[in-house]
C-alpha cells in the first residue's frame, strides 16, 4: 500500500505540473485515507457500482478530486491515461467531482459542506431499505467551519446512522492560512462527542492505523462514528508540507523537478 500511495503522489505531481492547475496540498494529504478506503476497506468496484449493496465513498472536500481520480483510475473505472485531460474543456475529469459525468464518483461535491448531508442521506436510505452497506464521508478540517456540517451531525446522531463513517482529513491548513488562524476549531474530538458521535483518532498517513480506526468505527452500533485522521497538507513534498500557499498553486518547472526528486520518480 505504501508503494501504491507513492505511485499516486508521483502521478499527481506529474499531472498537475503538466496542466498547470489543480490542488496539490489537500490531494497529497488525503492520499492514504482514500487509498485505504478504495483498496482495503470499502466494497466498491466497477463491477458493483450499480449495486445498491455497495459501499459509498463521498469526497466532500471536492477540491482534492485529482487524488480521487487517481484512485478511481487505478481501480479500473476509467483509463489512467485520461488523467492527462484533468480540468480541460469537455473532460470527464473536472476540477471538482461530477457524479453524472465521471465513472465511480458517487456525489458532485465542490461547495464545502454540501457533500456531508448527501452522505448522510445515502446512509439513511440504505438503513431504511435494510441494506448493510457503509457510507464513508471524507471531509477537510477547513470544511467543518461550515454550519451545515454540524446540522448534519445533529441529524446523524438523531437517526442513529451507525453506517455513516466520517473521516476528517485533519491537516490543520486551509486556503488562506492555518485552521487556527482562519477559524479555530479547538478540540474537534470533543465537539463531535458532544454531538453524540463515537470518535476515533489516528495517523492519517498510516494505512494500518486507518484500517484499525475504520474497524473500530464499525464495531460501534447505534451512533455515527468520526475518524479524525491527523495528516500533513502537501505530505511527501517537503516544500509543500504545511503550506497554505500550495492549496491550489500551479507547479512550476523548478518545483516539479524538486518534488519528483524527493518522490524518487522520473522527471
Amino acid at each position: 500500500m505504501d508503494a501504491l500511495c507513492l505511485k499516486f503522489r508521483r502521478k499527481l505531481i506529474q499531472t498537475l505540473h503538466a496542466i498547470q492547475t489543480g490542488h496539490p496540498g489537500g490531494s497529497l494529504s488525503v492520499c492514504e485515507i482514500l487509498t485505504t478506503l478504495y483498496f482495503n476497506e470499502a466494497n466498491i468496484s466497477p463491477e458493483n457500482i450499480n449495486d445498491r449493496s455497495r459501499d459509498k465513498i463521498i469526497l466532500c472536500k471536492g477540491h482534492a478530486a485529482p487524488m480521487l481520480y487517481l484512485e478511481l483510475a487505478e481501480k479500473g473505472f476509467f483509463p489512467m491515461e485520461e488523467m492527462a485531460t484533468l480540468r480541460q474543456i469537455n473532460s470527464r475529469l473536472q476540477g471538482h467531482p461530477c457524479a453524472t459525468e465521471t465513472p465511480g464518483v458517487e456525489a458532485s461535491t465542490g461547495p464545502l459542506g454540501a457533500g456531508y448531508p448527501l452522505a448522510l442521506g445515502c446512509a439513511l436510505s440504505d438503513m431504511a431499505d435494510g441494506i448493510d452497506a457503509y457510507t464513508y464521508a471524507v471531509l477537510g478540517d477547513g470544511e467543518i467551519n461550515e454550519g451545515v456540517v454540524w446540522e448534519t451531525a445533529l441529524s446523524a446522531h438523531k437517526f442513529k446512522a451507525d453506517h455513516l463513517i466520517t473521516i476528517i482529513d485533519r491537516n490543520m491548513v486551509q486556503l488562506d492560512g492555518t485552521s487556527d488562524e482562519i477559524m479555530p476549531l479547538g478540540d474537534i474530538a470533543l465537539k463531535f462527542r458532544a454531538f453524540g458521535y463515537n470518535t476515533v483518532e489516528c495517523d492519517g498517513h498510516d494505512v494500518a492505523a486507518i484500517s484499525a480506526a475504520i474497524n473500530a468505527a464499525k464495531s460501534m452500533k447505534g451512533v455515527p462514528s468520526v475518524i479524525i485522521a491527523h495528516t500533513i497538507k502537501g505530505k511527501g513534498v517537503s516544500f509543500m508540507e504545511g503550506k497554505n500557499t500550495w492549496h491550489g498553486k500551479a507547479i512550476d518547472d523548478a518545483s516539479y523537478e524538486q518534488a519528483m526528486k524527493e518522490l524518487g520518480g522520473e522527471q
